[in-house]
């Protein structure tokens, strides 16, 4: 069979003890699923069935087992073995994030192999998922490892972006982590995922300090003045429309973010509590810096509420959104 000419989607399904699975069914019973491009889920058939009945959602899904039996106009549920596991909800369980890394992990090489053009990802549990094939802090790891290019986490929603210098990292090694290479190598692939994959010609990109009030000139401390400021000068000689360092405690509040196309902050928790208290249910986790698109919705497996019925899909949506958005930009530019 010839490739669809639509847009596929590969949605993995996560942690099927977690939310994950139930938005995406509540995103297609209620057809809110964009047109134009094909779903194809990457999840235990049988463990994506019961989800459905438990909740009484509307959609029929269509079992496949090779891209040959792919239908433009079905849910296709490409199968993975659960190997026995079967859904608690709101429970942690190894089996099931064995599961869940075996939907990625086919996913991935699907995505390398151009079965499908855009990969999004439910969220997975950290710990269950660990293995001895599976020893990354997250997705964003994992998928740098193995797909080209180098990646840069990026959250995204309608009215603010956020990217990341370093991830997923304990606190007390982020300053030591911090060196004029990372900052000007991550600050470069943002500025390039912004032209090609936003449609910013140029872009504004504001850099948030690194120790309280950017140091106060030594008083707190020197890494600002001697790493970001350097680093920042140096690209806007460069031709980049980079400022700061700012002082973190004061710029969402003041909304100076509004005035920028992209913030970048220097630790996870300093980028993403302020993007999370702005965009929480309607931001996504946008994974730049990769030849392929790849995007999740900004929350957990929320075990607390997961298999009621009450989780929002929103955020899931939107990630759906947004990875053909930035799909559709990068083949205009190939184009143009």
């Amino acid at each position: 069979m010839e490739k669809s000419n639509k847009i596929i989607v590969g949605i993995t399904a996560g942690d099927m003890n977690g939310i994950g699975p139930e938005i995406l069914l509540s995103i297609l019973s209620k057809n809110e699923f964009p047109e134009n491009c094909v779903p194809v889920v990457y999840a235990s058939y049988k463990n994506l069935e019961n989800t459905k009945r438990h909740l009484s959602m509307n959609c029929e899904l269509r079992l496949i087992n090779s891209f040959s039996e792919l239908e433009d106009s079905a849910i296709n549920v490409f199968d993975i073995d659960a190997h026995g596991a079967t859904i608690n909800y709101g429970r942690k369980d190894k089996a099931i994030g064995k599961l869940a890394y075996h939907c990625l992990a086919q996913a991935v090489e699907d995505l390398n192999q151009g079965n499908i053009d855009v990969l999004v990802t439910a969220p997975i549990n950290k710990e269950t998922i660990q293995s001895k094939k599976f020893s990354f802090m997250g997705h964003t790891d994992y998928l740098n490892e193995n797909i080209e290019g180098s990646s840069v986490m990026m959250m995204v929603s309608e009215s603010l972006r956020v990217a990341l210098l370093t991830e997923h990292m304990s606190l007390s090694k982020v300053a030591g982590s911090i060196s004029k290479e990372l900052v000007e190598s991550r600050t470069k692939s943002i500025h390039k995922t912004l032209q090609l994959d936003f449609n910013i010609h140029d872009p504004k990109i504001a850099m948030l300090s690194i120790d309280p009030h950017a140091g106060d000139n030594g008083v707190i401390g020197t890494i600002d003045n001697m790493v970001l400021a350097p680093c920042i000068n140096f690209m806007k000689k460069e031709g980049m429309l980079v400022d700061g360092p700012f002082p973190a405690d004061s710029f969402f509040g003041s909304r100076k973010y509004k005035e920028f196309d992209v913030v970048i902050a220097p630790y996870h928790d300093q980028g993403l509590i302020p993007f999370k208290t702005l965009s929480f249910r309607k931001g996504v986790n946008f994974t730049s810096g990769l030849k392929h698109v790849r995007t999740s919705p900004d929350h957990g497996t929320a075990y607390e509420i997961a298999g009621k019925g009450v989780a929002k899909d929103t955020s899931f949506l939107e990630a759906i959104k947004l990875a053909l958005a930035v799909y559709k930009n990068r083949k205009l530019a190939t184009v143009t």
